[in-house]
């Protein structure tokens, strides 16, 4: 009898072990144990980068909110400097531009626009014969400058009044230049340089006016992502779609200017058809209210991040996931609801982002039990592991990592061979830790295959694909590609599979063939159990 018993527990403890070799198995998914997604970016969230076709008819396109400029004086030939970022008055007296020699634009019209230092004062004259600051916390009227451009480049600036602003012989700006200057070689032309741009949905709704960034929007809505791209999704084994959507969304009909309306239909679109595809839906809050990282596809103005610093906007955040978990909870589509998309680690504290957590993780709750509530792991200089220390919730967590071989000068220069083998040493090893982490799920939400290889083979893009997926496969929730369209070939998921250069496994990404895979593990726990009772 006592032989009979240490066989039966020899049996169960196989048993158990095999079992727990099969892996985690996230709830609810059809077929597939771990999420196998894709990203729809650029869709209801704008990044002009992934379509720039958007924004090409917008009148002075090049000129949009937080775009980045620098003014030459073409007789003096010194920049514009508004001196310790701002506080101060604007001198014409520097030879190289650096930080405090850019100006961030806000753009009233195609050709009216206020002026932002670094560190976020206006510039400001107070009327005729005044000299020009950078003194104004708030834009008004005499913050309001109007531009006239050139062809080359050349530009005049002048107040409401009409009087042009110049460059006088003691370097600083003065609104006082006689008459109307031509574009020769006077103290009131300037060469402006354009260093840096944003493309999302605060430029693009501003640039057009409300009427015409409607109608872009709903024509780019209705054929950007449709029904035929989720068949295309389900025939190649993906389960699930990372949806990224603005915070506006809660007001949809009528949304805080100058967002556009109409983002919900679509979402509600997609929700559709997933469902008929048995795809699941991960709902990601990617742009919050004042912005969270100061990136486009925060919607951010200027690239300025005030969102940790306003009680107002973590409200209106909640308030949209409140929203969002209130009308998509009981729907058969719903795998969870992602809190905040990539909070930067250079502006938003870890004792502002964990509460915020929480409270997001209650209101999930309150609506769902299963719903998973995914964390995002700040961007930048940031521990992961922070976010498993926190104690945000209980059942059904993720953290959320993105990794990209891009964006640091670390991998500037590295080979085909040692990009992989970065993947492998650190990426490998930095899941498994978490995955052995007493806590939340581990989800790579964002990865693509490309990097900075100039040149890169087919062959070469195959090797990297490849090891992303067996890496990233590993991670307890699962991954999801960025993205499924783009202009840029290799951030393009449909295009990657089609052409070959991304080759998803049939054996182990496939849900019917992952299901089977998974029948084959019950078998021999089975027949590992009898084995071991007869013997």
């Amino acid at each position: 009898m006592e032989l009979l018993f240490s066989k039966w527990v020899s049996a169960f403890l196989l048993c158990c072990w095999l079992s727990s070799s099969v892996g985690h198995s996230v709830e609810g998914l059809h077929g597939n144990a771990r999420v196998r997604a894709v990203n729809l970016g650029g869709w209801l969230v704008i990044e002009g980068w992934i379509k720039p076709s958007l924004f090409d008819n917008i009148p002075n396109g090049d000129m949009l909110d937080g775009t980045q400029v620098q003014f030459k004086s073409v007789t003096l030939q010194k920049y514009f400097s508004a001196q310790n970022g701002g506080g101060l008055n604007v001198t014409v007296d520097r030879d190289n531009p650096l930080e405090w020699e850019i100006f961030k634009l806000w753009r009233v019209s195609d050709s009216v626009f206020q002026f932002r230092t670094s560190e976020g004062q206006f510039l400001t004259c107070s009327g005729d014969g005044s000299i020009v600051t950078a003194t104004a916390e708030s834009p008004s009227d005499s913050e309001t400058f109007y531009l006239e451009r050139n062809f080359n480049n050349r530009v005049h600036i002048k107040l409401k009044g009409g009087t042009y602003i110049q460059a006088s012989s003691d370097n600083i700006l003065r609104a006082d230049f006689p008459g109307t200057p031509g574009w020769d070689d006077n103290a009131a032309t300037f060469e402006m340089t354009i260093v840096g741009k944003m493309q999302g949905d605060f430029q693009l709704a501003n640039g057009y006016g409300h009427d015409k960034a409607k109608e872009v929007l709903k024509k780019h809505r209705n054929s950007f992502i449709t029904v035929d791209d989720f068949d295309f999704l389900y025939r190649h084994g993906i389960d699930t779609v990372r949806i990224p959507v603005g915070w506006w969304i809660a007001s949809d009909s009528i949304p805080p200017a100058p967002f556009i309306g109409g983002s919900l239909e679509a979402l509600d679109n997609a929700f559709s058809w997933a469902q008929s595809y048995n795809i699941k839906c991960i709902i990601d809050l990617h742009a919050a209210p004042g912005s969270q990282n100061g990136m486009e596809h925060s919607a951010s103005r200027d690239g300025t991040v005030n969102w940790p610093t306003s009680p107002e906007y973590i409200s209106q955040t909640l308030d949209a996931i409140d929203f969002l978990a209130s009308r998509y909870a009981v729907h058969p589509a719903l795998l969870g609801i992602e809190l905040l998309n990539e909070p930067s680690a250079a502006d938003v504290p870890l004792d502002v982002l964990v509460p915020f957590y929480k409270q997001g993780y209650k209101i999930v709750r309150k609506y769902s039990t299963t719903a998973y509530v995914i964390f995002c792991q700040r961007i930048g200089n940031a521990d992961p592991f922070e976010l498993y220390q926190a104690n945000i919730g209980s059942l059904n967590t993720v953290v959320d990592l993105h990794y990209y071989n891009l964006f640091d000068r670390y991998f500037d220069k590295l080979t085909s061979l040692e990009n992989i083998q970065f993947i492998y040493k650190s990426r490998q090893s930095q899941i498994q830790a978490l995955n052995s982490a007493n806590g939340p799920l581990v989800f790579v939400g964002e990865w693509v295959n490309e990097w900075n290889v100039t040149n890169g083979s087919l062959a070469d893009y195959q090797d990297f694909g490849r090891v992303q997926l067996d890496v990233y496969n590993a991670a307890s929730f699962g991954w999801s590609y960025w993205t499924l369209k783009c202009e840029k070939k290799h951030w393009d998921f449909e295009w990657s599979v089609r052409n070959n250069y991304l080759q998803l496994q049939p054996g182990v990404y496939v849900g019917k063939s992952r299901g089977k895979m998974i029948s084959r593990v019950i078998l021999l726990l089975g027949v590992a159990c009898i084995w071991i009772f007869l013997h």
